[in-house]
Formats: structure tokens, C-alpha cells, sequence
């Protein structure tokens, strides 16, 4: 078999074949090269691509006008007073309770209006406080919160303490038995014992033992059942 291979090589067949093959290839070649190159296809806009921004117009900055501040004008510092720091102790008071000074019944009425008969005196006359019969040496308790202003022994009335109030107000308490347990400038409280009931008052001897009690306000005569019922 390899020499039919010799054969067939050495033989003019295997040329004429190797011809045919040269020509086929040089007619493809010149073919390939002469062809026309095809057309690009056309390029298509960017539809995602933005307009142009169109040009903006400057805006209008407004003048402002300028104006010169004023001086201020040089005033005097101001000199602030010195405080005033009141010392004075502060004193509760106490609440405002009104008391009978004494229990007992009325043997002589307030009346500052109209004359009544008095039967020590033999006469008729005022009366400015209310005499409450009781028993000598019943207690007399105070009718309201207060300071002592007076302990006298008056020649008519006898016995008698005077104390001051709040609201301008003082009540007295005569016809007391001498020596008292309170002096001036004492600060009682309501329904503290001031006295005790005496016979003291040469005025209202008739009467026996009582206690003669009188309300004013800034000097005035006042009724005082009003001032117990306030």
C-alpha cells in the first residue's frame, strides 16, 4: 500500500487536482476582498438625554438703602435706693374669739340714747355698758385677744381694768374686787381671767355685787351685746 501512495503522488492526476484546489482558493479570495463593506446601521438619539437647560435670567438684587445709626445720647447711671430691712419681730396674732366676760343676768341695760333712772345717784342719766349681776369673787374672764392698757381704782366705777383690741376696740371692766391679776402692758387672751367680781363702785353701790362692762370703738360707746354677737 505505501508504494500505491508513491504512485499516486508521482502521478499526474495528484497535480492537476492540486491545480484545481489553488485556482478554487484564489477565486474565493478575490471575491472576499472585492465585496462591499455593509452600511453602519444609523445611530439613534438618546432619547434619556436632558435638554439643554435654557439660560436663567439674573435675578434683581434690590438696593437697600442705608441709614446712618443715631448716637445714643449719655444718659446718668441710674442710683438704686438702699434697701430697708425692717427688723421688727413679728408677732402672731391671735385668732379674733369674742367670750362673755361673765354669765349672770342684766340688772342694768346699755343706753347712751335715752336717760335711765339710776337709784345710787338718785338721778336719771346715760348708762354706756351693761351690769351683770353674780356672786363677789366670780371669775371675769377677758372678751377678746388683747394688751392691758389700764389697772386703776376710779373713785365712782371702783376697780377697773381697760384692755385694747384690734379694730380700734377696748373693753372695761369695773366694779372689781382691788388688786387684779394682770398690769399694764399684760397681753391677755380671750376668756383669760382678768378680776373678780367686787363691790367697789360707789356708783352702782345699790346694786351689789356686779360687773359693770363697757365696749368703745375709737372712743365711741358701742352696745356690747353687738360686740358679743359680732
Amino acid at each position: 500500500m505505501e508504494h500505491g501512495i508513491k504512485d499516486l503522488l508521482k502521478g499526474p492526476g495528484f497535480y492537476a487536482a492540486l491545480t484545481l484546489c489553488v485556482l478554487a482558493a484564489g477565486v474565493g479570495g478575490y471575491f472576499l476582498l472585492m465585496r462591499e463593506p455593509a452600511e453602519a446601521p444609523p445611530v439613534q438619539p438618546d432619547v434619556q438625554e436632558a435638554a439643554a437647560p435654557a439660560e436663567e435670567e439674573p435675578e434683581h438684587t434690590p438696593v437697600v438703602e442705608t441709614v446712618p445709626l443715631e448716637e445714643p445720647e449719655e444718659t446718668e447711671p441710674v442710683v438704686m435706693p438702699e434697701a430697708v430691712v425692717d427688723d421688727t419681730p413679728v408677732v402672731a396674732e391671735e385668732p379674733h374669739v369674742v367670750v362673755s366676760p361673765l354669765q349672770g343676768e342684766v340688772v342694768a341695760a346699755f343706753s347712751v340714747d335715752k336717760l335711765v333712772y339710776d337709784e345710787t345717784m338718785d338721778d336719771w342719766r346715760t348708762h354706756d355698758g351693761v351690769d351683770i349681776a353674780a356672786a363677789e369673787g366670780d371669775s371675769v374672764l377677758a372678751a377678746c385677744a388683747g394688751t392691758v392698757r389700764s389697772v386703776t381704782d376710779d373713785v365712782l366705777m371702783g376697780t377697773t381694768v381697760v384692755l385694747s383690741h384690734s379694730g380700734g376696740y377696748e373693753t372695761v371692766y369695773a366694779n372689781l374686787q382691788a388688786d387684779p391679776p394682770v398690769a399694764e402692758g399684760d397681753s391677755v387672751s380671750a376668756g383669760q381671767m382678768i378680776g373678780a367680781v367686787g363691790t367697789t363702785a360707789a356708783a352702782e353701790s345699790a346694786q351689789g355685787a356686779h360687773l359693770h362692762f363697757g365696749v368703745t370703738r375709737d372712743g365711741e360707746a358701742v352696745d356690747p351685746d353687738v360686740f358679743l354677737n359680732q
